[in-house]
């Protein structure tokens, strides 16, 4: 493999040829050989459009040529396209500003404007990241990127699993079920109410979603360094703000402290926040999943989740809730990622959060993971539930806790002997009951299907 060489006020860098990056680029690949996880895409998207929509409002203030801007524009479409993808290798373990990945993004902007030109005019720093700090540029980028990440894949996601869950609420309603606390026997209720409750943990979040995603609609842009704007125009960041919000059709806004915006990264906890709750919602809803489809013969079989695959490498015939187990541990990440947001948020010192790299990446992969694991969840599993309406019906006959409509008329101690009694002699409740009170009277007292 041949190099270039380039230079900085460090010294000479060798460049691999054939690639785009400059001195910043590959000092950084050479000083963070960290792990293996690397600056989300959708990272390196949301700061190639601010670098397209800053060339065009510095243009239109007349602080760069017709032609620069245009060649740094082209240069922008052609990433957003998907070409030079392999250009972007940072990892997310470098500096906790992000500013060895905002200038991955001038030095292949720049690099490639000049390409287009024919000769080299375009500067990385004083064209591309002209006006702008990785300051302000970095936590506008995330703040970019989760708004179209939530707007864009979460948000239709939940949309369907509540639309999903709500008609199979309506379909089962009239299913009556066992209920159960503690995981012993409770009063009956409908299968659908019991689903009605997983339904209202899509609608609930998707509300509080919709509620709080105005905090991270507010974008660092013009701050620079500390938050003052200093080197920026004071019309730059309402015009990158405009242009942002055409390109991508979401609404935004200059953020009113830039101060704040800077320092603080508590906007990504709040929204961080809701997911993992709704995490936390999930990994509840999934166990009880797996625990209603135990079986088939020896659990609860209340349930049937679709046979998407063999469950075992040794059992023949043996079907897992694999769906289930895979969203759980979804959840289980999202609430790990939950607490590194918060740590990271917490520190940095004085006028700057300096753990944005992790913040982004953590915020991005639960993002990530909850968008494509609930379709998944959806598709594979939450469609394809089936009640086992003779099994349900089962437990309701037997259920020693249809008592409780006994001790309306009996008084809650001598319904409690009647149910010992069946519990020790092993008698349904109805025999254990008819030393009580008559047949007719059982009858009369005890219907399940008035106690939902």
């Amino acid at each position: 493999m041949g190099y270039r060489v380039v230079k900085d006020f460090l010294g000479e860098v060798l460049v691999p040829k054939g690639k785009l990056w400059g001195a910043q680029t590959q000092r950084s690949l050479e000083k963070f050989k960290i792990g293996q996880e690397k600056m989300p895409l959708e990272i390196i998207r949301a700061l190639v459009l601010i670098k397209k929509a800053a060339a065009e409002a510095n243009a239109a203030l007349d602080l760069l040529t017709e032609e620069i801007a245009v060649a740094i524009v082209q240069a922008c479409q052609e990433v957003l396209a998907g070409h030079f993808a392999d250009n972007f290798p940072l990892m997310v373990w470098q500096t906790g500003s992000g500013t060895q990945t905002n200038m991955n993004v001038n030095e292949v902007i720049a690099y490639r404007a000049n390409q287009i030109l024919g000769e080299n005019l375009v500067d990385p720093h004083d064209h591309v990241n002209l006006g702008q700090s990785s300051n302000d540029v970095f936590p506008t980028a995330i703040h970019l990127a989760g708004v179209v990440a939530v707007e864009d894949r979460l948000i239709p996601v939940l949309e369907k699993l509540e639309k999903t869950l709500n008609q199979k609420s309506q379909a089962y309603n009239q299913v009556l079920k066992l209920g159960r606390t503690h995981l012993q026997d409770a009063l009956p209720l409908t299968f659908g109410q019991e689903i009605s409750a997983w339904m209202l943990i899509f609608s609930k979040h998707l509300k509080c979603l919709k509620e709080n995603l105005n905090c991270l609609r507010e974008l660092a842009i013009g701050g620079t360094a500390v938050g003052t704007g200093y080197g920026t125009h004071p019309e730059f960041a309402a015009k990158v703000v405009r242009l942002l919000q055409k390109a991508t059709g979401k609404k935004l806004a200059v953020a009113s402290n830039k101060f704040y915006a800077l320092t603080s990264q508590s906007p990504l906890v709040i929204v961080h926040g809701i997911l993992k709750a709704l995490a936390a919602d999930i990994m509840k809803m999934a166990n009880d999943l797996s625990w209603l489809a135990s079986g088939p013969r020896c659990g609860l079989g209340e349930i049937e989740l679709p046979a998407n695959e063999p469950g075992s490498s040794m059992m023949p015939g043996k079907i897992n809730p694999t769906q289930c187990e895979a969203i759980t541990m979804v959840a289980c990440q999202v609430m790990g990622n939950d607490l590194s947001i918060s740590l990271a948020a917490s520190q940095g010192q004085l006028q700057l959060n300096t753990f944005m790299p992790v913040c982004a990446y953590n915020f991005l992969q639960s993002l990530d993971l909850l968008s494509s694991g609930l379709a998944s969840f959806e598709q594979h599993c939450l469609r394809g539930l089936k009640p086992c309406v003779q099994q349900m019906q089962f437990y309701v006959d037997n259920s020693l806790m249809l008592a409780t409509a006994l001790s309306r008329h009996l008084g809650y101690e001598k319904t409690a002997v009647i149910v010992n009694k069946a519990i020790r002699e092993n008698l349904t409740l109805k025999t254990a009951a008819l030393e009580v009170l008559t047949e007719a009277k059982f009858k009369e007292y005890v219907q399940p299907e008035k106690m939902v």
